[in-house]
This record gives structure tokens, sequence and C-alpha cells, in this order.
């Protein structure tokens, strides 16, 4: 196909379901040829190296290269990653109550985790012994340690979190990400990042 441009646009991690995958799969292609565009979605990967569920890294000059196998003329224009990660996943699912399990001991170990954290944290500060100070310098009396201020405080750490969190965000899908899925999205892609340059040292080495 002498003349045509072939667009190419793959994510750096993709999760695969099996280990026969094609590039339709993984991504995104255009040509103003469409027969050649479609024909493309349809070519196999070489994913001979996959062997069970795990993290495979792959490079855009395979993708390439079957699409050349097929279509020597054609030239291929990459938008996307240099260097990807084919995510297979494991066919076996946990049981329901395996799920609601690990769910319910993630939320009580981040629940108690984060209380032990704010007390240890009010506890170095001496929070209990300014809010006595400030309630004596203001009423003349002295704290019995439950006042508005301790209060005041208690339910303003739990709203402060609550809203920094987007907890009450009505249209979730409209609104932005919040702190915690940014943080998520920043592991991510440095244990991505690691991947890539781990297997990319191996194979040097080989």
């Amino acid at each position: 196909m002498p003349g045509e441009v072939l667009y190419l646009k793959i994510d750096k991690n993709m999760l695969v379901k099996q280990e026969r995958v094609s590039i339709g799969d993984i991504a995104d292609v255009s040509c103003a040829a469409k027969p050649v565009e479609n024909k493309v979605k349809t070519l196999r990967l070489p994913t001979e190296k996959i062997k069970g569920p795990g993290r495979y890294v792959f490079s855009v000059l395979d993708v390439i290269q079957v699409i050349h196998g097929e279509y020597p003329q054609l030239t291929v224009s990459n938008l996307g990653e240099s260097d990807f990660i084919l995510t297979v996943e494991k066919k076996k699912k946990p049981s329901d109550a395996a799920s609601w399990a690990k769910t319910a001991f993630v939320c009580l170990l981040a629940f108690f985790g984060a209380a032990f954290s704010i007390m240890a944290f009010n506890n170095d500060i001496g929070v209990t012994k300014l809010f006595g100070q400030l309630y004596e310098a203001f009423t003349g009396k002295t704290s019995d340690g439950f006042t508005l201020l301790e209060m005041s405080y208690s339910i303003g750490v739990g709203m402060g979190i609550l809203i920094f969190f987007h907890h009450f965000a009505r249209r979730k899908d409209a609104s932005d990400p919040t702190p915690l899925e940014v943080e998520m999205r920043t592991y991510e892609d440095e244990v991505d990042t690691t991947t890539i340059e781990a297997s990319g040292r191996n194979q040097k080495k080989t």
C-alpha cells in the first residue's frame, strides 16, 4: 500500500483475558483505507512468551513487524507508547464470599489505621493540652476534656476527609478525580515504567 499511512495508538498497560491477542484488542487503529484498517485489527501478535497470568512487556516494533508482514509497503505512524505491557488476568475468579471478606478486611484495616494515625498525630502535637489552654484563656474555667472545641474538631476532621475525597459528589462521572485516585494512578504508572525498564535491562543482559 504505497502512500497509505496507518496510525497506531497503544496505552502503556493493556488488560487481556486470553493468550491469543490481536492488534485490535490492544490498539486504536486508523487508516484512510478501511479494508487495510479492518485487516490490521485482526492480525495476531507474537505472544509465544505469554505462559499464563502475569505482566508481559512488548515493543511497538513487534506490532509494526506483524503489520509489515501483511503490508510491507504500508507506513505505520505510532502515536502511543513505544513499549507496553500486556496484563493477562486469571480466568478463575474468587467467590463472592471471598471478595466480600477481603473488602471487609481492607475497610477495617483502613479505618483502624487511619484512626490510629490521627490519634498519634494529635498526641504528638498535644491537641488536648492546646484546647485546654484555649478554653481556659477564653472562659476562665478549666477544661474537662469534652468541650465545644473538641466536638468541633472531631466533626471537622471527619467532614474534611469526606469532602476532600469527594464522597459527596453526586455526579461522580463529571467530577474531577479524587486525590486518592490520582495517587493510585501515579503508583500504577510508576509500576508500569519500572516493569518496562526492568524488562529492557534483562533483554540487554541476555
